[in-house]
This record gives structure tokens, C-alpha cells and sequence, in this order.
């Protein structure tokens, strides 16, 4: 029952996070006549102030400043600082995409993204690809491969949403940061930027104008904060073959609005086939992760028990000598389920903690 409950709260977590995330790619057209850039740096900023709150009403504050003792040698601080530009440029190009008739480009960046982190695992870290990863992989790469051959060239904004992140994961990785010391250090440096650029173009003055941002505004911070935070949620309550497959979601729906409220044609970001071949390898990898999670998910049910599972309580017509191994069977069965529950949910506490 705790694992059904963490499940269910983890998926409800991790669907909210990808609603949020999608309507905060239409912001850009809400928030007009503010650019997608003066876009992007009022989102840090909100963003910023949203995280200090939540960080403070949840009395985090502690968790971050003792990462940060831990940052002793130049060379460490200065591999918890390279990953914040990259931030930077991926939340400007989430908002400066869409409203700028490149909406499908930033989706199908997110649609190869975690093919990317595959490859990366695989070849960086040596992790093991299973038989549909490869064929994922191989898949996309098709499609990739056929819009260069036929085009020259694939948008720079599809390479920048799929090859941006994975160095900035790798880096945090590399230190260990946790995913809120993180993001409040990134948003922290990068402030003095956006505060710059809004001076200078006029950000302030035009957001002041309009009586409309005086709640648009503070709902895209509350939106980033929130999905950021759903987000991770859902990475601590699932399984990560189960939170890869429901991670699509996300760029799914961004498509969809790519396509009906943005009003763009599927040739604006690449041909039909590259579209056929990595829906080929999305359907690949949500297969590989949902059999990932069904197995995990068996194996678990199985865990700490050798003896043949018993079918039935009691066992219907055996001999009084079978009925009583069974029901000592199953009483030893319960016994250890119920231990294994107290352990994965003491885990999943230590976990936290760690990752705090």
C-alpha cells in the first residue's frame, strides 16, 4: 500500500510538473509586448524570489550553506559556477523559442534530450544500454542524419535544448550539488545579468506599464518554482525507469501547443520522416522504461523471499500437513514484506537526506 501511495503521488507529481512547464512555454505570448528575452529575465528573477521563499518556509537554508562549506579548492568552485550559464541560455531559450517561430525547434531538443543522456551514460560513464535504448538511439539518429543530408543543416536551436543540458547535469553530478543549492546558486549569479539587460532594454519601465504583469509576473515565478520543485518530487517517489517514461510528457504537450495555439506547420521544424523516426525512438524508450519499471517492480515483490510464492491463503484442497507449511509460508512471506516496506521507506528517507 506505500508503494502503491508513493507511486500514485509520484506520477501525480511528475504530471503536474510537465502541465506547468507547458503553459509556461505560452507565457511568451501572454506576456507580450515584453520580448522573449525581457521574458526570460523577469522568469530568473521570479523564479529566484519564489525559491528564497520556498527555501525559507521549508527551513532548507541550513542544507544549502552546508554544501557550500564543503566547496574548499578553487577548481571545486569553479565547477559549481561553469554550469550556471548553461541554465541561463536553456531558460532563455524556453522563452525566447516559442515566440519567435521556433516553438517545434526547443520540442524536438527536449524529444532527443534524454537519447542524448543515454548515449552520454554510456559512453562517459559506461553505464550498459539495453537492446531498445540501442534502437532508439539508432532510430533518431536516422532521422537526424536524413534532415542533414537532405537539408545541410538541423536548427541550432534543436542542438542547443539537446546538447546544453547534459554538460550542466554532468558538472552538477561531478560535485554532487543537491537540485535546490543548485538552482538558488545559479539564479543567485545570474541575477546581476538580467538585472543589467532589463535596465537596459527597457524591461522595467514596459513591465511597469502594463497593469497585466502585476500578476503575470509573479505567476510565472510561482509556475517555475512550483514545477521545479514537482519535478523533483517526483524523481525522489518513482522509480527512475518510471519517471524517464512519464518525463516525456512534457515535450508531448509542448508539440501539441507548438502545433494548435502557436500555429506552426511540421515542416517549420524538420521533415516528416525525422519526425517518424524519433516518434519511433520515443515509443522505443518509453517500452524500455515502463518493462524497467514492471521488472523492478517484480523484483521487489520478490526480494528477500526464496521459497515458491503461495497462490492462494490457505491452499484449497491439500493435506493438513501442506495447509500448515502454506500458511507458515505466508505468514513468513507477510512477515518479510512487511520489513522490506519499513527498510525501502527508511531508504527513501536516507535518500532524502542526502540529496538535502
Amino acid at each position: 500500500m506505500l508503494t502503491t501511495n508513493q507511486t500514485f503521488q509520484g506520477s501525480l507529481a511528475s504530471l503536474s510538473s510537465s502541465i506547468l512547464f507547458s503553459l509556461m512555454f505560452l507565457f511568451g505570448l501572454f506576456m507580450q509586448p515584453l520580448s522573449g528575452t525581457q521574458v526570460a529575465s523577469w522568469r530568473i528573477l521570479m523564479m529566484l524570489l519564489s525559491l528564497v521563499l520556498l527555501v525559507s518556509f521549508t527551513k532548507q537554508w541550513q542544507h544549502v550553506f552546508d554544501y557550500l562549506k564543503t566547496l574548499k579548492t578553487p577548481k571545486e568552485w569553479l565547477l559549481f559556477i561553469l554550469p550556471t550559464p548553461i541554465l541561463g541560455g536553456q531558460i532563455w531559450l524556453f522563452m525566447w523559442g516559442p515566440v519567435n517561430g521556433f516553438g517545434l525547434d526547443v520540442t524536438l531538443g527536449y524529444f532527443l534530450l534524454p537519447l542524448v543522456m543515454i548515449l552520454i551514460g554510456r559512453f562517459f560513464y559506461h553505464e550498459s544500454m539495453g537492446l531498445l535504448q540501442w534502437l532508439a538511439a539508432l532510430f533518431a539518429a536516422l532521422g537526424i542524419g536524413y534532415d542533414i543530408f537532405q537539408y545541410g543543416t538541423v536548427s541550432w536551436v534543436t542542438l542547443f535544448a539537446c546538447l546544453g543540458y547534459p554538460p550542466y547535469y554532468l558538472l552538477r553530478r561531478k560535485l554532487a550539488v543537491p537540485p535546490i543549492t543548485g538552482l538558488l546558486s545559479d539564479l543567485t549569479l545570474l541575477t546581476p545579468v538580467v538585472l543589467i539587460m532589463l535596465y537596459s532594454n527597457d524591461g522595467f519601465s514596459m513591465a511597469a506599464e502594463f497593469s497585466k504583469f502585476w500578476y503575470l509576473l509573479p505567476l510565472l515565478g510561482v509556475f517555475s518554482a512550483l514545477a521545479m520543485s514537482l519535478s523533483m518530487v517526483a524523481s525522489s517517489k518513482l522509480p527512475v525507469s518510471l519517471f524517464g517514461a512519464l518525463s516525456y510528457l512534457e515535450p508531448m504537450l509542448l508539440f501539441v501547443l507548438s502545433i494548435t495555439v502557436l500555429n506552426q506547420s511540421l515542416d517549420e521544424g524538420g521533415s516528416l520522416f525525422m519526425y517518424g523516426m524519433i516518434t519511433l525512438a520515443l515509443l522505443f524508450m518509453i517500452m524500455e522504461s515502463t518493462m524497467g519499471y514492471v521488472t523492478r517492480k517484480r523484483d521487489n515483490r520478490l526480494q528477500g523471499y526464496d521459497n515458491l510464492q503461495i497462490d492462494s491463503f490457505p491452499p484449497r484442497r491439500r493435506p493438513k500437513k501442506h495447509r500448515i507449511k502454506g500458511v507458515l509460508v505466508a505468514h513468513r512471506f507477510r512477515k518479510i514484506k512487511r520489513y522490506q516496506q519499513k527498510i525501502d521507506k527508511m531508504m527513501r528517507k536516507i535518500d532524502q537526506l542526502h540529496s538535502k
